[in-house]
């Protein structure tokens, strides 16, 4: 998995390689089961501070989106409670479609653009 950082973004470095990491599970690039590189690792391929990935693993581990193992690192391993997911979304999209519609953006185009973000993952 090729893992992209923007160093320039205002976005904090360790929540870009928690999306990425999400990303590249929602489209089957990483499975369950699979290693993740060690914190060391990755830190060295992306030109970044051990503790930045660390965090990352953090917060993906608390997320449910990876365990911790002492032999085979991080781990893709998949604890999500549908319902809860269900309700994050609620929050975070509510604040997404107040912006959208106050820059006027439609229902359909709404649909249309997540339509086409659905279809960008190859579902299980």
């Amino acid at each position: 998995m090729l893992i992209k950082v923007d160093f320039d973004s205002d976005e904090a470095i360790y929540v870009q390689l928690c999306n990425q990491i999400i990303m590249g599970i929602a489209a089957s690039v990483i499975r369950e089961g699979d290693s993740l590189p060690s914190v060391r690792q990755l830190a060295d391929m992306i030109g970044v501070n051990m503790h930045t990935v660390n965090k990352a693993y953090s917060v993906l581990k608390r997320e449910g989106y990876i365990s911790l193992d002492k032999r085979r690192g991080a781990v893709i391993a998949l604890d999500i409670d549908k319902l809860e997911q269900m309700e994050e979304m609620r929050r975070e999209l509510q604040i997404v479609l107040a912006r959208g519609i106050c820059k006027d953006i439609s229902r359909r185009e709404v649909h249309e653009l997540v339509d086409e973000i659905f279809d960008d993952y190859s579902f299980k």
